[in-house]
């Protein structure tokens, strides 16, 4: 099989790497600490981690500030995404190009792999055979996304009825053949490879989200949407459609507004881990 490439529509989504960086969301101290504890490496000074699909560092940034001084690596294929993370210049913190079915890595380098905000990318066996070269025997995959209610899955269910709306509206969006959360497909390649004579990993996976709310004002909010892949790609009368129908969403559903005329809004940083077999 011929060496995978970046998804296009990563590619032309995240083309601009500073308004994701802007944009983009951390992630909650909890859930990070919670994930670092299933992958047993929190606590556990200069354990090799390598980050995935890094992007600009979101979650690197959270890794590298941490006391056990990891010894990390951040693997991005993109290249303005990586020079944005170069250009953080962390502590311990290696960026490479590569991909998550080509880690430029020695087999068994790792401690831990995390995907963050990244896996439904790259869901496959071919991706999970590479992970698992580069872990440690007995090695863990962790993977972690924040999902606001605009952006989960069709059969969950939103927390307010604009919010119900803008999940609708994003939902409608041409599909562009590339798999992402709110499709919900992500686990299935656990359950095709625990079927396999030889697993690469353990099922079932460990799995948890923790609810988060936000307040942003209205054009943060949007320029927020606009980080996502599909509506980044929209251009000219697409892009004026989809912002008219934000903006008439905005001016008439059930929103609560603060003194500072910010949107309260919802969503849940969801989890998951398993072990290298």
């Amino acid at each position: 099989m011929p060496p995978q490439k970046v998804a296009h529509a990563a590619v032309t989504g995240f083309d601009n790497a500073s308004a994701y960086d802007v944009h983009r969301p951390s992630y909650p101290a909890d859930a990070v600490e919670a994930l670092l504890r299933n992958l047993d490496v929190a606590n556990r000074p200069r354990a090799k981690i390598v980050d995935l699909a890094a992007g600009t560092g979101k979650f690197t940034e959270l890794l590298a500030a941490r006391e056990e001084q990891y010894d990390i690596v951040a693997v991005e294929p993109v290249a303005k995404m990586r020079q944005s993370l170069v250009g953080k210049h962390l502590e311990h913190v290696e960026v490479i190009d590569g991909l998550a079915t080509s880690i430029n890595l020695g087999d068994g380098w790792a401690d831990a792999v995390i995907a963050a905000q990244s896996f439904h990318w790259f869901a496959n066996e071919e991706a999970l055979k590479e992970i698992r070269r580069v872990l440690k025997p007995g090695g863990r995959l962790g993977i972690i996304w924040n999902i606001e209610d605009y952006n989960q899955p069709a059969d969950w269910t939103a927390s307010t009825a604009w919010e119900k709306e803008l999940k609708q509206l994003i939902l409608a969006l041409p599909p562009d053949g590339t798999n992402r959360f709110r499709d919900d497909k992500w686990r299935d390649v656990f359950e095709r490879q625990a079927r396999d004579p030889a697993p690469l990993f353990a099922v079932p996976i460990g799995q948890e989200k923790i609810p988060f709310t936000v307040w942003l004002a209205k054009e943060l909010l949007w320029d927020r949407i606009q980080t996502l892949s599909q509506v980044a790609v929209l251009r000219d009368a697409d892009k004026d459609a989809f912002r008219a129908k934000f903006d008439g969403i905005m001016s008439e559903g059930d929103q609560v507004w603060n003194e500072k005329e910010e949107v309260e809004f919802h969503g849940f940083t969801v989890y998951a881990w398993t072990r290298r077999i």
